[in-house]
């Protein structure tokens, strides 16, 4: 392995920051209690003060009012518990049709797809070729019977940015919930859930330097969701078990310390970095639209040669990415993100995701494509497909 190792894999997880660390800290070892009401005992109300402010400051990042937040286990847990949540509530009041779109990350594919087992209707909406939603097709797909639209904020592998504002006009004007998958662009891009007529909004810590295992869901008042996890009265009757406080904490830290500075700079050596891949390497594609993005992401396949191999070779060379190849997938399946965008599996397989974070430096964007562009020349010398270019 490298002497330095430059981690670009920031959509999956990124590093915890230290400072959030810090604030967690005292919840482990000093202030451990569970959360009590008024009537408790000082530890317990000293835990529930620190779960209600945490819960407070992260709604006030979405202009939300206090409290209108469930803290979950992350954020498959908080877009089952909107989908089968909104399901379970309306189904027998409305109807059983839900429409998503096609790119969907998994833990939205999968629960509509059980519900879809269930004897639900679910409707995948087409995307164009930047994977953008078509919103003739998303209101042509919405009917009498629909009860929630979930359509996510920005994609968890080319970084498209949607324009969750009017699919949530489109959703108040057919009287349909709707529900966005913000994991990947909460704090990042700025969300206001008034503005943007949001119903149920999912978020994350572990992609912002917060801890792994702590994520929330928006949820407007009135909104008919139902508990669909049994057990004690946690969170409002919405969640049953004991609340993760340290995490809780540390999200909130989490959150008020990303700034509009950084992400600026996130977004300064995304560009860079797209610029000269697409300018110094032969025969790429970038994958997503080129400006309407989440800031910290890059995706670009490198055609006639694996993804596996590029992420291989850069590990050896001190480098981290992911790619879209079946080959690295669980499901032995080529990413449905590239080929609802369009692209063949030739696209997919040598599909590369770039993803920055707080820790990465313009010098690291630079290394990346210097040692990238020599991985992709070597590569395609020694592919059946490379020789013929």
């Amino acid at each position: 392995m490298a002497d330095k190792y430059v981690y670009l894999d920031n959509s999956s997880a990124t590093r915890l920051d230290e400072r959030v660390l810090e604030e967690m800290r005292p919840f482990f070892f000093d202030k451990y209690a569970v959360a009590t009401s008024e009537f408790g005992y000082s530890l317990g109300i000293e835990a529930k003060e620190a779960l209600d402010a945490a819960r407070n400051n992260i709604c006030k990042r979405m202009s939300a009012s206090p409290g209108e937040m469930v803290f979950t286990s992350g954020s498959t847990e908080s877009n089952n518990m909107a989908i089968k949540g909104v399901a379970m509530g309306l189904s027998e009041k409305k109807g059983k049709h839900i429409v998503i779109s096609k790119i969907e990350d998994f833990s939205v594919l999968n629960t509509a797809k059980a519900l879809e087992r269930q004897g639900y209707d679910v409707s995948l909406v087409d995307v164009d070729e930047d994977g953008l939603v078509d919103m003739g097709a998303l209101e042509g797909a919405i009917g009498d019977k629909t009860i929630l639209v979930s359509i996510q904020h920005a994609n968890q592998e080319i970084g498209t940015l949607q324009d969750i504002s009017e699919i949530g006009r489109i959703c108040k004007e057919k009287d349909v919930l709707f529900h966005t998958d913000a994991t990947h662009s909460f704090t990042r891009v700025p969300i206001d859930v008034e503005k943007c007529n949001i119903d149920l909004m999912t978020i994350a810590a572990h992609t912002i330097h917060g801890p792994r295992g702590i994520g929330g869901l928006y949820i407007r008042p009135e909104t008919p969701v139902k508990k669909w996890m049994d057990g004690g009265y946690h969170e409002n009757n919405l969640r049953a078990g004991l609340e993760n406080i340290p995490s809780a904490v540390g999200f909130s830290k989490a959150v008020a310390l990303v700034t509009e500075k950084e992400n600026k700079e996130i977004t300064r050596m995304r560009d860079h970095l797209i610029d000269r891949a697409l300018g110094e390497v032969p025969d790429v594609t970038l994958n997503g639209h080129r400006t309407k993005r989440s800031p910290q992401n890059a995706n670009i396949t490198f055609h006639y040669v694996e993804g596996e191999s590029i992420t291989l070779h850069m590990d050896m060379r001190g480098f981290s990415l992911s790619t879209g190849s079946a080959c690295f997938s669980k499901s032995l399946e080529a990413s449905h993100v590239i080929r609802g965008i369009g692209g063949d599996h030739e696209r997919a397989h040598g599909s590369v995701r770039f993803t920055l974070g707080r820790y990465n430096s313009m010098p690291d964007v630079d290394a990346a494509i210097d040692n990238i562009s020599e991985v992709i020349g070597k590569l395609r010398e020694i592919s059946p497909l490379g020789k013929n270019k």
